[in-house]
């Protein structure tokens, strides 16, 4: 089992700049990537980046790239979501992922990530 505690998030203004941390612990040996997911009142959980643990490739969603870096510290067990040039729609509950399952490809669907953060609200005001 692995367990996720994200932090970081708050309420900036718009153009602002947030970083989101998440700490693995448990069975974080046999990770093989992480992801950021966000998701808004009414709104579907959406990707918003992702890092292979190995390799460290990133993949961003289009609404992020540019703007939104993502990285690891394998020694820390811990993923970060560096967010500049916030947007009002940004705002919503960022979620960290991790796959501990040797499945390559897929990186922005859910589905592919078994297990999940408690969430850390991020609010950008116009």
């Amino acid at each position: 089992q692995v367990q996720l505690v994200e932090s970081g998030g708050g309420l900036v203004q718009a153009g602002g700049s947030l970083r989101l941390s998440c700490a693995a612990s448990g069975r974080t040996f046999s990770t093989y990537a992480m992801g950021w997911f966000r998701q808004a009142p009414g709104k579907e959980r959406e990707f918003v980046a992702a890092i292979t643990w190995s390799g460290g490739i990133t993949y961003y969603a289009d609404s992020v790239k540019g703007r939104f870096t993502i990285s690891r510290d394998n020694a820390k067990n811990t993923v970060y979501l560096q967010m500049n040039s916030l947007k009002p729609e940004d705002t919503a509950i960022y979620y960290c992922a991790v796959r501990t399952y040797a499945v390559y490809g897929e990186y922005g669907s859910p589905y592919k990530y078994n297990h999940w953060g408690q969430g850390t609200q991020v609010t950008v005001s116009s």
